[in-house]
């Protein structure tokens, strides 16, 4: 049995991650090629995202450890 080459679209299983002024592709976990980022681009990101530095960032809501009213709480969740 012979084998025969041909093309598969896999477009909808790429991912990207943005590494170092460039987008990193990935089919599954296996590093396929990138897209270089020209100088200077420019990210539009949902509400909530803002990118910095070559890095994205998410902006959450975190209890403020200020209040210490549940730092002497035991293992078993006793205060």
């Amino acid at each position: 049995m012979t084998l025969k080459q041909q093309k598969m679209d896999i477009t909808d299983r790429v991912t990207g991650k943005l590494e170092n002024g460039a987008v990193q592709l990935y089919l599954e976990n296996e590093p396929i090629g990138k897209i270089t980022l020209p100088e200077g681009v420019q990210l539009e990101l949902s509400h909530h995202y803002e990118s910095e530095h070559n890095k994205i960032y998410q902006h959450v809501s975190v209890p403020d450890q200020s209040e210490p009213r549940y730092t002497d709480c035991d293992e078993g969740g006793w205060c």
